[in-house]
């Protein structure tokens, strides 16, 4: 659990509500038939990125410092997404 507390040092504040929003979006993108459940975390990565950067360019402008920071913590995010999900997974499995 120390590992969760570490990461979220890195993720800006405005960013955080990013974690919960890609959670329900690939719960959306799940119930599709179309979509493999392989390419989720892709698409889920490609819309952190997207987010992160619109989010961080609302307040300062599009910057190659805002887009690189964006591209960075749109990783972290959905990193974090996809992890929650998983400990979600894995401690409700009967074994």
């Amino acid at each position: 659990m120390e590992t969760n507390i570490e990461i979220l040092k890195f993720i800006q504040p405005e960013i955080l509500i990013l974690i919960p929003v890609l959670s329900i979006l690939g719960l959306m993108i799940k119930k599709n038939p179309i979509i493999n459940d392989w390419a989720i975390p892709i698409i889920l990565l490609l819309l952190g990125i997207v987010f992160s950067i619109l989010i961080l360019a609302l307040k300062s402008g599009f910057t190659p410092d805002v887009i690189l920071n964006g591209f960075l913590q749109g990783i972290l995010v959905t990193g974090m997404s996809v992890y929650v999900h998983q400990l979600k997974i894995q401690s409700t499995r009967k074994r």
